[in-house]
């Protein structure tokens, strides 16, 4: 399942979970967005990105070691960590037109994990 919040936080749920804990986030997390440690649990992406690259090798019915670290290392690019508002820059001099569009639409980093993970995009996010 794939839920985006005001183009800032998709939750990412997938099942089984594998070596993850089921839930992974793009764009920032809920503790990040909301600045409180109480709206989801701590993300580790190297856990998830494992998780995730488990649930894509089981999907398709299986995958060698070299594909499914590569799959993991892909995957882990798209993940959102926990941080620290106050401690992440804005630069106010950078051209909004120089960001690739994944940095600043959660929906475009959908896309691509989607597409990433070899499962179709929806319409919503396909003309992106």
């Amino acid at each position: 399942m794939l839920d985006i919040y005001d183009s800032d936080i998709a939750t990412v749920v997938y099942s089984p979970a594998g070596r993850g804990s089921g839930v992974a986030y793009l764009g920032f997390t809920p503790r990040t967005y909301f600045e409180d440690e109480a709206a989801s649990p701590p993300t580790d992406v190297e856990r998830e990105a494992k998780g995730l690259a488990d649930w894509w090798r089981e999907r398709r019915g299986g995958a060698d070691k070299i594909a499914h670290a590569a799959k993991e290392d892909e995957l882990a690019i798209y993940l959102a960590e926990d941080q620290d508002l106050a401690e992440i820059e804005f630069d106010e001099d950078e051209d909004v037109d120089d960001l690739d569009d994944g940095e600043i639409l959660v929906e475009v980093k959908a896309a691509r994990f989607l597409t990433a993970l070899g499962l179709p995009v929806p319409e919503e996010l396909s003309d992106r």
